[in-house]
C-alpha cells in the first residue's frame, strides 16, 4: 500500500470540531494519505514517512469542494437567453423546455461529452464531489439515459423527472404526474439516489410533489427539493415533512419556513433538512439573493452549491460561488468556506467526505495562497493549485 504526504501546510482547513474554530482550522500541519484515505492528520513537525511527498510550501489545504446541486446532463446553449435577462427580461424557468428539446435530440455521445467536460472543469477548480441530477429529457427512456450517462462520473444522482410539465402534457399534467410515479421511476431509479421536484409555480404544487417524492421514497430514494425559488410557496416545508435532506435555493422564506427548517436539528446542533444555497442562479437571473445570515442565525445548516445549468446558472466553480456568498448573502469567509465543503456533504448525507480526519476520503485542495480567506478575497482568480480525488493527484 503506497502512501502520500501533504506536507508543510501552512493553514489546513479540517472541518473537524473543536480547536480551531468552525473549520478546525490547524497551522503548519501535514496530511498523510494511504489507500485513498486520511490515515494522519498532525503538526507537520511530527509527519510520519511516506512513499511519495508534496509539499505545500506554506499554502492552504481544504477538503475538496461538494456540490450537491448540479444539471450537468444537457444539450443546446441559452446564452441569449441570459442576454435577454440582462436587458431586463424576468426570468420565469419556461427556458428548461428549450433545454428539454435539445437534450432530447441529442445522441448518447453528445451527452456524455458534455457531462465529463464540466465534470472535468469543475474538479479543475476543486470539486471532488458533484451530485448530477436528470430532468431535461421528460420521457421514460431520456430520463434513464440521462442518470446512466450521469453514473458514469459520479455516484451521487437525483432522477428529477418532475422538472416542468413538457409541452405535449400541458393540458393533462395529471397524466404525466402518474407517468413520473409510474413508468418514468421505475427505469429510473436503478440509477439514482435521489428524486427531486420542481416545486413552484409554474412547476408542480404540492400535491403533485408531495405525490411523486413519496413514490420515490417507496422505491428507496432519498428526497431533495428544488423549493422558494420564484417566490414563497409550499416546497421547504414539504421538504422538511418528507425529511428531505436538502430543500434548495430558499430564496424566498417566510417565518414560518425559517421555523420548519430550525425544528429539525439534530443532536449535534445541525438541522437535518439543509438548506442549499445556490446564489450563481440568483447572479444569472438577477433575482434577489437569498438570505443566508437568517438561516444561520436560526440555526439551520447551510449548504452552497452552483446548480450548473445552461439556463439560469451556467458555473461550474465554487470558488465563485463562496465569492458570490459572502459578498452578497451575509455570510463570513469561513462560514461559505464550511458550506461549500462539509455543508454540501450534510446535503448528501455523507460524512466521509467534506472533512479531513482519519478515515475520511482522501478530497482535498492546496491553493495559490496562505487562507481560505483568499477564496472571497480574490474572486475571479484560479486559486486551485492541485486537487487529490481519492487520494490522486490530478
Amino acid at each position: 500500500m503506497s502512501s502520500l504526504l501533504v506536507d508543510d501546510i501552512g493553514e489546513l482547513v479540517t472541518n473537524v470540531a473543536g480547536a480551531g474554530g468552525p473549520l478546525g482550522v490547524r497551522r503548519r500541519a501535514a496530511v498523510l494519505v494511504e489507500d485513498g484515505e486520511v490515515a494522519w492528520v498532525g503538526p507537520a513537525a511530527d509527519a510520519p514517512a511516506a512513499d511519495r511527498r508534496i509539499d505545500a510550501a506554506g499554502a492552504a489545504v481544504l477538503p475538496g469542494f461538494v456540490d450537491s446541486h448540479a444539471h450537468l446532463v444537457f444539450a443546446g446553449d441559452r446564452a441569449a437567453e441570459f442576454a435577454a435577462r440582462m436587458a431586463g427580461e424576468p426570468y420565469t424557468g419556461g427556458g428548461i423546455r428549450t433545454t428539454v428539446g435539445a437534450t432530447r435530440a441529442a445522441s448518447d455521445g453528445e451527452l456524455r461529452a458534455t457531462v465529463r467536460r464540466l465534470h472535468a472543469e469543475a474538479l479543475r477548480q476543486g470539486t471532488t464531489t458533484i451530485e448530477i441530477k436528470s430532468g431535461y429529457g421528460l420521457t421514460v427512456a431520456d430520463e434513464a439515459r440521462s442518470l446512466r450517462i450521469a453514473t458514469e462520473v459520479s455516484t451521487e444522482t437525483t432522477f428529477l423527472g418532475a422538472h416542468v410539465v413538457p409541452a405535449e402534457y400541458a393540458a393533462r399534467p395529471d397524466d404525466y404526474v402518474s407517468l413520473v410515479c409510474g413508468p418514468m421511476l421505475a427505469a429510473a431509479a436503478p440509477y439514482a439516489r435521489w428524486i427531486d421536484v420542481f416545486c413552484e409555480r409554474g412547476a408542480f404544487d404540492a400535491d403533485h410533489a408531495r405525490a411523486i417524492l413519496a413514490c420515490g421514497q417507496a422505491m428507496g430514494l432519498g428526497v431533495r427539493v428544488h423549493a422558494n425559488q420564484l417566490g414563497p410557496g409550499p416546497g421547504v416545508r414539504l421538504g422538511v415533512e418528507l425529511g428531505a435532506a436538502s430543500v434548495d435555493h430558499c430564496t424566498h422564506l417566510t417565518d414560518a419556513d425559517v421555523d420548519a427548517l430550525a425544528s429539525t436539528t439534530t443532536d449535534d446542533g445541525q438541522s437535518a433538512t439543509v438548506a442549499t444555497l445556490l446564489p450563481g442562479a440568483e447572479f444569472s437571473t438577477r433575482s434577489p439573493y437569498p438570505d443566508a445570515r437568517r438561516l444561520l442565525d436560526a440555526g439551520v445548516t447551510v449548504a452552497l452549491a452552483t446548480d450548473c445549468n445552461p439556463g439560469s446558472s451556467y458555473t461550474s466553480s465554487m470558488p465563485f460561488c463562496i465569492a458570490l456568498a459572502v459578498r452578497e448573502m451575509g455570510m463570513t469567509p469561513a462560514e461559505a468556506v464550511w458550506a461549500a465543503t462539509a455543508g454540501g456533504a450534510r446535503a448528501l448525507r455523507r460524512d466521509d467526505i467534506g472533512v479531513l480526519r482519519p478515515g475520511a476520503r482522501a478530497d482535498l485542495i492546496i491553493l495559490d495562497a496562505p487562507s481560505h480567506l483568499h477564496l472571497a478575497y480574490r474572486p475571479g482568480v484560479p486559486l486551485v493549485r492541485q486537487v487529490l480525488h481519492n487520494g490522486v493527484p490530478r
